[in-house]
């Protein structure tokens, strides 16, 4: 006979009646096991710049204690009172932060370079290094070597560490519609952004571009869909390249006061005009050694075998006996009045300076265009959008000229103030561009 199992009456109770199974204790994890990770900080992998005031050239106020993101080279946000957890931090407390400049008119030649650098590309690039460190982050080079093509690409790179390149390739002044429109053909294939026309006797010493040969350069650059940008010098060519279908006025008007009609005209088109009051500076200033010769901020990058060069006794002695020079000199005052009319007209003003010819140093000069622009009646403040986001617009590059989230991170950082002062733009504490500190 089977042997009976006797089991409490109350356990058979609770099991057949569903009751809860007391709860388990937990499972002791093992002796040295891992902890669950922890959450992402919320900036990691990026770079935070810290402490300073930043002034975006939107036209808004700067901001205070203010935090700049970066990660991949580009502007991640700009935000106030925060920690920036996780982030690698550079600590520039005190200082003001605001958009890398833009030369809107400038010549990438190869000559800045080091006397000892031969390689014609690294020439060119020692160009764009050196307009750099002087908080010139972006350069649209009217006229330059074939070499520069080489250069163009790394504008896109995240590790770029000078100044960002657009190009015109060699200059068209040719007389012949043929020529100019055959020349015009050779850029395009060489893939330029623009296209330079140069519309200018020289005082009456040369002959000036044909208006057939202009009209087939506008056409082979249309076609294409490349801008045009026209050095011009007398008010009346200005006004017709206007009705051409130029895209940037590369100079001043300098042979007289600008007219109401001429006003209109740039403000129905929406083109933008680019001063260079140094390309006038530079006709006549060598004829006795400038006080700028002696300036910490000039000598620590100049270069000193073209100081040696513009010293020359016998180069100033032709430069002060030359009858251009005195022209020059009074076509820089109408250029500076010319200036203050068409920016009280609201005509747009792009920051330029023709620098990067001989006896025009890169990256200093545009530090005297900032001076000459205030003489001519502008305040700091829009001589900096000028330089920013002004000329950005005039360009066509949305991706610098404002301090905003996806641009690039171009910006400099200043000791003190330069809406104050414009001279304040020149206490570069550093420069960055893509996020990259420039070698100063």
């Amino acid at each position: 006979m089977p042997r009976m199992l006797c089991i409490p009456l109350t356990l058979v109770l609770l099991v057949g009646c569903g009751a809860e199974t007391p709860p388990s204790a937990p499972t002791p994890q093992p002796q040295g096991a891992a902890a669950p990770p922890a959450p992402p900080a919320p900036y990691a992998g990026m770079t935070a710049f810290v402490g300073a005031k930043i002034w975006d050239g939107t036209g808004a106020r700067a901001m205070d204690d203010a935090v700049l993101l970066v990660k991949d080279g580009r502007i991640q946000e700009i935000l106030s009172g925060i920690a920036a957890d996780g982030a690698d931090v550079v600590d520039l407390d005190g200082s003001w932060i605001v958009p890398g400049f833009i030369n809107a008119h400038a010549h990438v030649s190869g000559r800045w370079a080091d006397d000892e650098v031969q390689d014609a590309t690294e020439r060119v690039r020692g160009d764009l290094a050196l307009y750099a460190r002087y908080g010139v982050t972006t350069v649209l080079s009217l006229g330059d070597p074939p070499e520069a093509l080489t250069i163009r690409a790394a504008r896109d790179e995240a590790g770029l560490r000078h100044s960002r390149l657009y190009l015109a390739g060699a200059t068209i002044r040719s007389s012949d519609a043929a020529a100019a429109r055959a020349a015009t053909t050779a850029n395009v294939a060489r893939g330029v952004d623009w296209i330079k026309i140069r519309i200018d006797d020289d005082l009456g010493t040369t002959q000036k571009m044909s208006w057939d040969a202009v009209q087939s350069v506008f056409e082979a650059a249309h076609a294409a869909n490349l801008p045009v940008a026209t050095h011009i010098f007398y008010m009346e060519d200005a006004a017709r390249v206007l009705e051409m279908g130029t895209s940037l006025l590369a100079h001043s008007v300098r042979d007289r006061q600008v007219d109401d009609p001429f006003v209109e005209r740039l403000l129905e088109t929406g083109i933008c005009y680019v001063p260079t009051l140094t390309r006038e500076v530079s006709t006549f200033v060598y004829a006795s050694r400038p006080d700028f010769f002696d300036d910490p901020f000039f000598r620590e990058a100049a270069s000193q075998s073209e100081v040696d060069r513009v010293s020359d006794p016998g180069f100033m002695r032709r430069m002060a006996e030359s009858p251009s020079a005195a022209v020059y000199r009074q076509a820089l005052v109408q250029a500076q009045e010319n200036l203050r009319i068409l920016l009280g007209s609201g005509v747009p003003i792009a920051f330029g300076t023709d620098s990067g010819s001989a006896g025009r140093f890169p990256g200093y000069f545009e530090h005297i265009e900032f001076d000459l622009m205030i003489r001519a009646g502008l305040t700091p403040r829009e001589a900096l959008l000028s330089a920013t986001s002004v000329a950005a617009d005039c360009l066509g590059l949305q991706e610098i000229g404002t301090l905003e989230a996806g641009k690039w991170a171009d910006f400099v950082v200043l000791e003190k103030d330069p809406l104050r002062n414009i001279r304040n733009a020149r206490a570069i504490r550093a420069v960055y561009i893509a996020g990259n500190e420039v070698p100063r």
